[in-house]
Formats: structure tokens, sequence, C-alpha cells
């Protein structure tokens, strides 16, 4: 580790990143949730994950575009630079604090507000809140599998650098589309369905993509995983939101994101691990069928959710 320059002040940097993430990106689901209501919570988080992905895609198109034109340093950090601070401004300046509607929809909620630890009840105490906790581990467990898995399996496979690009391009793709039509979809036929059919998915390519071996296969694969990804994303938060009473929502999300986003960490860690000790297809299938179970957890533990939102 000695050798890397610039390690220590590298690791400062992205955890600032980092809590940029937890603190900014929480609140800003938190808030989309408070403003669009029962009806359209599912619709509210789609588009914020669109969004989300959109912005990423296109900032990391204008910065390599900027970085070739006139270098790596200093000129395409401005740009994120001149994005912070109007994010910054608009924020002080332009946004509104959503406290009021929370103060509002905490009068008539149905939901009681949790007594014991929160903390607790959202990981473990609460069926349903645990069904959506481990649902949402075990999709980001998928993906940080395939981040590392799906590249090395596909050279493996013969397909060409373009070729891969496609591809892994594909599943984002459908991924961050989709989610506009998703989350709304989960309003109208109720949350737990549309989890455990994306969960059920998910797994079933999964299960079949070690198997593959035509180029036009794989576009069709990670089409479908990007659909089954697309199907949970959004509707993770509204169940969450559905689930929780509105004062308990903000650290209740908070719980849900901590086991969510630690599932990249697990997932890239056991699969690394089950790749050097047999192989990737084996990494593949073993993820497969954990994502399997966890869409099974789903449809026996959840007993709320069966409904649309009325």
């Amino acid at each position: 580790m000695k050798h890397v320059p610039g390690l220590k002040e590298n690791w400062k940097q992205f955890s600032f990143l980092g809590i940029n993430q937890g603190l900014a990106w929480s609140a800003n689901v938190i808030m989309k949730i408070d403003l669009a209501g029962e009806k359209d919570r599912g619709l509210a988080m789609g588009l914020n994950e669109f969004a989300g992905y959109l912005a990423v895609a296109i900032v990391a198109f204008v910065t390599g575009w900027i970085a070739a034109e006139v270098g790596l340093r200093p000129y395409p950090f401005y740009l994120g630079i001149f994005l912070a601070f109007l994010g910054l401004f608009m924020t002080i300046f332009l946004v509104r604090d959503t406290a009021p509607f929370v103060e509002y929809e905490s009068s008539n909620s149905a939901e009681t507000r949790v007594k014991k630890n929160l903390f607790y009840e959202v990981s473990i105490g609460n069926r349903n809140l645990q069904s959506v906790s481990q649902a949402g581990l075990m999709t980001n467990f998928k993906d940080g599998m395939a981040w590392g898995a799906f590249p090395l399996f596909l050279a493996a496979s013969g397909l060409t650098m373009t070729q891969i690009g496609i591809v892994v391009a594909v599943y984002p793709a459908f991924w961050g589309i989709l989610q506009i039509v998703t989350g709304k979809i989960s309003d109208y036929t109720g949350r737990k369905k549309i989890l455990w059919m994306g969960m059920l998915l998910q797994a079933a390519v999964l299960l079949i993509f070690p198997f593959l071996e035509h180029f036009s296969a794989f576009i069709l694969a990670a089409a479908l995983l990007g659909t089954g990804t697309a199907m949970v994303y959004p509707t993770f938060l509204a169940a969450i939101a559905d689930l929780s009473h509105p004062i308990d929502r903000a650290e209740s999300i908070g719980v849900f994101r901590l086991w969510r986003d630690g599932g990249y960490a697990i997932g890239a860690i056991f699969s690394g691990v089950i790749a050097d000790m047999y192989d990737i297809h084996l990494a593949i299938v073993l993820t497969g069928i954990l994502v399997l179970i966890s869409a099974l957890w789903i449809i026996i533990r959840m007993n709320r959710l069966n409904e649309p939102v009325s």
C-alpha cells in the first residue's frame, strides 16, 4: 500500500463524497416522499432515481470530453465545483423545508410511531420492514458481484471490448430509464407484488447468465436484469415510507439505505472470494440463488402491501 502515491489524501476526499451522499441524497429522497403523498410515492421515487442516474451519465460524458480536450486536471473538476455551489445556492434560497408536510401527514397517519429502537425494527423486529431491508441488501449484493464479475466473464466468453461495453451499459440503461414506469406501477399494484416479481426476475437472469454464449443473448439478459432492478429500486423506498410513521420516516429510510448500500461491499467481497476459490460461474450462480431466496423471503414474510395504495 505504501507505493501508492496520494493514497491518504484520496481516501479522505472519497470519505467526504460518501458523507455528502449520506446527507444530501438521503435528504433529497425523504423530501420527495414528504411532498409526493401516499398515492404517488412510487412515481416520485422512480423520477428521483431516473434523474440521478441520468445526471451521472451526462456528467460522466461531459467530464470525459473535457478531460480529452484540455487534460485530466484541473478542468473536469471545475464542473463538479460549480454544480456543488449551484446545489448549495438552490438549497439555501429556493428549496423549502418539508417539515409542515410531515406534520400534516402525521395527524392523519394510520401507522403508529415505533417506541422501540428504530434500527432494530427496520433491521430485524418488523417483519415487513425487515423483508424490504434484506431485499435491498441482496439487490446491491448482486450489483457488487456484477460490476466485477460480468466484464471478466464476458471477456472469457470471447466478447470484444466493444461488445462488453455495450452489454455492461445496457443493464444500467434499462435500470435507470424504466424506473419512471415501474415506480408508478407499484402505486397501482401494491409494493409487495412488484418487489417479489422484480427480485425473482433478477434471480432468473443470474441463474441462466453463466450458460449463455452469444452476444445477443447477453444483451437480452442485461436488459432483463436492468428491468428487474428497476422494478424494485424505487419501490424499496416507497415501501419503507408506507410502513413507517411520518415522524419515523427519515430514520427508517436511513437504516434501510445502510443495509441496501452495504450490499455493494458484501457482494463484491463474496464474489471475489468465490471466484478466486472456484470460478466466476459459481459466483454468479450462488448470487442468483441468494437473490431467489430473497424473493421467496418477501413472498412468505411480508404480510402488508398486498393491495394497491388507496
